[in-house]
Formats: structure tokens, C-alpha cells, sequence
């Protein structure tokens, strides 16, 4: 599967997800086996291109081929400007998000706000392509509620438009992540279109992702929530769609290493104490299937420093790996 020039291999693409997608996550989730992994969305008003949030945002220096950046905004001209600043900074691949269903986004009539307004999809999926040299892909949900699903009218737009690929959340943006996503929809963008089109919604495990590239003909899989504290998910699917079978789960210390990695790139990344704020959600999705999750949580996020959090994570998984029972009486 090809998004323009770039061949996106295994078809597996880390969703977008503020806050959660950021450089150190993208390149684990790179290394676990993903084929392409989408930035956090980048705002296309450049007066806030300087803050310290949006530089590091944008900040692509040693991130493996292709490198997609999300942007998000409402005024064609606007976005253009961005899909070219972006460029400019490395990105090689440039995705507009109307797919975002949070209040904040779509109170300022971004995301899948968009949706409303086909005649200005038009203008900004033209505007944005018409601006750089590079593939540009978008992301959309199956439409604002029930009774507006207009994705495969967007989905039209957009490839008249010169789109690339299309990915699909398949729920409303009413919806939120609620319910059971629809694939249906998916499928007959799918069957109408041209250009490669990507499933998005509720893909957790390999056998539910080969169920719904069979189901709907897609090209690609997106995984977004069920990469958080998971990231080899990525392998897990890659290797069940080449072979039909399914690895084994990573063992408690495969899963410490990987952690910990993840751990010391957040606090490279961020500096602290950032880095250690940041890297507290990550531990609690690491950790969540465990029973002493609860406990390892509230002594873990009061570590201030980064040696000290990286200590208390490797002796919890160091006594899980042994086999004793993990206690906090002294860590507390």
C-alpha cells in the first residue's frame, strides 16, 4: 500500500492522538512494528507556531520515513500556510483532521466540525493540495450524527480534490468513542473510491483487524487507544496478517524494556520535570491489566525526578518478573 511515492509497510498506521502521539511515542510505535505513524495535530495559526508545545510538535529530526504531520484549522488559506510550513520542516506527508470530535476543536468549527460544511471541505482539501509537493491525506469520522452520515459525499470531495488517502473513523462525531464502530460505511467508501482508504474505530487485537481490512476492503488499519500502554500491538497484528497466527504476549521484563525506553525518551524529549508528568499516564496504561495497578499508580506519580520514577517502575516490574509480591509500603 502506497500513500503517493512512500510505501507504508506493514499497513498499519498509529492514529493521531493529542497528547499521546508525540516524537517518543511515534518512534517506539515505529520500531514495535507500525508502518506509519501520524503526529499529534498541529494548529494552523501561526501565532502559536513558537510556543514551546507546537515547536516540539513539530519536531521531526531523526524520525524514520515518512513523516506525517496532522494539521487542524478552519480557514483554507490558513491551512495551506501551514501544510507549507510544515513542510518546510520535515514533513513528507500532510493529513487535515476532520475527524476530531473533541468540544474545543469543534467549538471553533475544526475537526469533524468540517463536516458540516461540505462546500468548505472542498476549499480546504483544494487549498491544502494545491500548496505542497508532498501527499496529502485526511481524516474524517462517518459524519456529525445519525442523521448527517455524509462521509462518503466528503470522501468524493475529497479525492476530486487530489487527495491521496482517506481514513475513516467509523462513528459520528456525536458519538465520540462510544458504541461499537460501523464499518459499513467504511466499506462503501471503499468500494466508490480510487485512492487508498484506511479503517479506523475499535481495532484491538489481530484478529480484529484482519476481520475489518476483510470486512471493508480497506487498505490500511488505524490503531489509537489500544496502542496506549500496548505499543507492540503493531507486531502482533503484522505478524498474524502474514502468518494467520498470533504471537505470544510480551513477558513481564520484555515489557519492562520497553517501558523504560519509552520512559528515558519522554525525559530526553521533555526535559523534567515535564518529562516525568507526561510519562505518568503512560505508566498507568502500562500497567492497568495488573491487579496492583491502583497502588503501583499512587506511589509511582509522586516520583519528582526521573531517576527516581524510572527506579520505581523497574522495581515493580523487576518483582513481578521474579515472581514475589510487589509492595509500596517502603516506596510510600
Amino acid at each position: 500500500m502506497r500513500i503517493g511515492p512512500y510505501k507504508i509497510e506493514p499497513p498499519l498506521i498509529l492514529a493521531p492522538m493529542a497528547g499521546v502521539t508525540d516524537k517518543p511515542f511515534r518512534q517506539l510505535c515505529k520500531r514495535l512494528g507500525a508502518g506509519l505513524a501520524v503526529s499529534e495535530m498541529t494548529i494552523s495559526d501561526p501565532r502559536f507556531w513558537s510556543t514551546g508545545k507546537s515547536l516540539r510538535r513539530m519536531d521531526h529530526e531523526g524520525e524514520p520515513a515518512p513523516v506525517s504531520v496532522q494539521i487542524a484549522g478552519t480557514e483554507p488559506a490558513q491551512l495551506a500556510d501551514a501544510a507549507r510550513y510544515n513542510v518546510d520542516h520535515g514533513a513528507q506527508i500532510i493529513d487535515i483532521n476532520m475527524g476530531c470530535p473533541a468540544k474545543k476543536v469543534c467549538n471553533a468549527w475544526a475537526g469533524s466540525a468540517l463536516m458540516r460544511d461540505e462546500a468548505l471541505v472542498a476549499r480546504i482539501v483544494a487549498a491544502v493540495v494545491q500548496a505542497v509537493d508532498v501527499p496529502v491525506t485526511l481524516k474524517i469520522r462517518t459524519g456529525w450524527d445519525a442523521g448527517h452520515r455524509n462521509a462518503p459525499t466528503i470522501a468524493r470531495i475529497a479525492q476530486d480534490a487530489g487527495i491521496a488517502a482517506l481514513a475513516v473513523h467509523g462513528r459520528t462525531r456525536d458519538q465520540q468513542y462510544t458504541g461499537v464502530a460501523e464499518y459499513d460505511t467504511i466499506a462503501a467508501i471503499k468500494a466508490a473510491l480510487d485512492i487508498p482508504v484506511f479503517a479506523n474505530g475499535d481495532i484491538d487485537s489481530p484478529r480484529k483487524a484482519a476481520q475489518v481490512l476483510r470486512d471493508t476492503g480497506a487498505d490500511a488499519v488505524l490503531v489509537g487507544r489500544a496502542a496506549q500502554g500496548r505499543p507492540w500491538i503493531f507486531c502482533e497484528i503484522a505478524h498474524y496478517l502474514a502468518t494467520g497466527e498470533e504471537l505470544p504476549p510480551p513477558t513481564i521484563g520484555e515489557v519492562r524494556d520497553i517501558l523504560l525506553g519509552h520512559l528515558q525518551a519522554l525525559h530526553d524529549f521533555y526535559g523534567e520535570p515535564q518529562g516525568v508528568r507526561i510519562a505518568r499516564k503512560h505508566l498507568g496504561w502500562y500497567a492497568k491489566d495488573r491487579p496492583e495497578n491502583a497502588a503501583f499508580r499512587a506511589v509511582v506519580n509522586r516520583a519528582e525526578s526521573a531517576e527516581e520514577q524510572l527506579r520505581l517502575t523497574r522495581d515493580y516490574f523487576d518483582a513481578l518478573e521474579a515472581g514475589v509480591a510487589v509492595s509500596f509500603a517502603d516506596a510510600a
